[in-house]
Parts: structure tokens; C-alpha cells; sequence
């Protein structure tokens, strides 16, 4: 039987896979292209589900700094030192106006919180998943589990819009 991190673990690894696929192929003029008004680009896309997930992983669950802040993400993207900034908000004209970093540096970000959410679900028992925390807009805290189960259908269904961006751009090439 599945038990919650397997089912996490399992979320996870498929949209980093189809993420993965998206994005090659996508050079730096396609990943900052915008496909219509009202509308965000893939890098845009790329940044915020990495700054949620960062922000969650790490200041909410761990109660660690965020890499965005202790590793200088956010002098890499050009961008101010704030920890809640997340995207979360934004105007339309903020996004259009908003300058993606060197693809290396989008990239980086995205295997960086990847990877320390991946260290923390490698050290994580059952135990730690049921531990109880606060996660906004929720005023109650609930298990860690239920609020990876909040933030997940975020994240996925952000890859799915890298993806479909791929797709748009330069075709299928995100589904293996």
C-alpha cells in the first residue's frame, strides 16, 4: 500500500520529468516569450512554481531560509531580496514587464529547489509528513502531507502550462 511520501515522491517525479522535457529545446527567447495579453511565459511559469515550492519546502516546513534569500537566487534573476515574493499577485503588466534571467540561472533555480525538496522527502518518515504546520490560506495547522497535497496541484498544474507552452512553441516534444 502507497503510503503518503510514496504518493508525494510519485507526484513529484512525473511533473519534474515532463518539466524536464519541456524545457528542452526552449532557449531563452521562447522561454520569455509571451503568448498573448493576459498571459504568462514559460520563465515566468518556471520562476514562481520554483518560488512557491522553495518558500514551502523550506521557510514553512523546515523552517530554514529560503534558497531565493541564503544561496542569492534572487541577485541572479535581478530581482529584490524579498522571501514572499512569490508572483502571487501580479498584475499583468508586472509579468510583462518582468526580465527572465540567462536560461542557466532559471534552470539552476528550478534544480535547486528540486533538489532540496527531494533531500528533505529522503530524510522524511511518516511521523514528519503527519507533523502539523500552518499553510495560508488554511488558518488551522494540518499535517505536512495535507499541505503538500495544497501546494502540489499548483506545481503540477504549472508544469502542465511549461508544457503546453512547449508544445505551442515548437511542438510535442514534452511527452515521453
Amino acid at each position: 500500500m502507497a503510503n503518503a511520501k510514496d504518493t508525494i515522491s510519485t507526484c513529484l517525479g512525473r511533473n519534474w520529468a515532463m518539466v524536464d522535457a519541456a524545457l528542452e529545446g526552449m532557449d531563452e527567447e521562447t522561454l520569455a516569450r509571451i503568448p498573448a495579453d493576459q498571459c504568462n511565459s514559460a520563465a515566468w511559469v518556471l520562476w514562481h512554481m520554483s518560488r512557491v515550492m522553495d518558500t514551502f519546502i523550506n521557510a514553512r516546513v523546515q523552517d530554514a531560509e529560503q534558497l531565493w534569500v541564503r544561496d542569492g537566487w534572487a541577485g541572479r534573476f535581478g530581482m529584490a531580496v524579498d522571501g514572499e515574493d512569490r508572483g502571487v499577485g501580479w498584475t499583468a503588466d508586472q509579468v510583462a514587464a518582468w526580465v527572465p534571467p540567462a536560461r542557466e540561472v532559471q534552470l539552476g533555480y528550478y534544480d535547486a529547489v528540486r533538489s532540496s525538496i527531494q533531500q528533505y522527502l529522503d530524510r522524511a518518515d511518516e511521523d514528519e509528513l503527519a507533523r502539523e504546520i500552518l499553510w495560508p490560506p488554511v488558518p488551522e495547522p494540518r499535517p505536512v502531507a495535507a499541505c503538500f497535497g495544497q501546494v502540489m496541484w499548483d506545481y503540477l498544474s504549472h508544469g502542465g502550462q511549461i508544457a503546453y507552452l512547449r508544445g505551442l512553441y515548437l511542438g510535442m516534444g514534452w511527452h515521453r
